[in-house]
């Protein structure tokens, strides 16, 4: 198919016309009525604290799915919460990566217990998982627990075990947890927030 240069201008100059005309709202009606819908319309927001750091930065959750029981919502957006008093809507690079995060393949999910000399992990239940843990302090505590010092003066200490805290949390489970610890006598506690 030969075009000729008028031809070619012809079509050049009626495609031109035509999107002129659509951009000054000649276009049709049904392209006019289809509204976009918002990404975040249908997710449930939940807050939440960043887990990376001792800063404690505000995070907003948008999560889709129906709430109905064995359902599992998916989350699909995360933001810093403009209305936190730390970070005021901002988040580092690792805390705008959380939803890599989120949904990496690698990500833990369940408790792994490998037994001694065993060069496998294998899934357990948090029930198995927390009954061990409390079996094994209890075991500590009673093996080494320190009720008197060499004057005769009530300690109360626990020093074979320390206790490491997740900063990321509230300031109330901050207290509860720093109570729980030191009434067991632990002295080795430690937070990225210092509590």
């Amino acid at each position: 198919m030969q075009v000729t240069r008028r031809q070619f201008f012809k079509v050049c100059a009626g495609g031109l016309g035509a999107s002129s005309m659509a951009m000054l709202g000649f276009s049709p009606n049904d392209a006019l009525a289809e509204v976009r819908e918002f990404k975040l319309q249908r997710t449930t927001e939940t807050r939440n604290t960043c887990p990376y750091c001792s800063v404690g930065c505000g995070i907003l959750i948008y999560s889709l799915g129906d709430k109905a029981k064995n359902v599992h919502g998916k989350v699909i957006h995360i933001e810093g919460d403009s209305d936190h008093p730390v970070n005021r809507g901002t988040l580092c690079p690792k805390g705008a990566g959380l939803l890599d995060f989120v949904q990496s393949p690698s990500r833990l999910k369940y408790p792994e217990y490998r037994a001694a000399g065993s060069k496998e992990w294998t899934r357990i239940s948090w029930d198995d998982a927390f009954t061990r843990i409390a079996k094994l302090m209890k075991e500590d505590r009673d093996k080494n627990f320190i009720a008197r010092n060499k004057n005769g003066a009530t300690v109360n200490r626990w020093l074979t075990t320390g206790f490491l805290a997740a900063s990321a949390s509230s300031n109330e489970s901050g207290y509860l947890t720093h109570k729980v610890v030191r009434s067991l006598g632990m002295l080795s506690f430690d937070n990225q927030a210092r509590v």
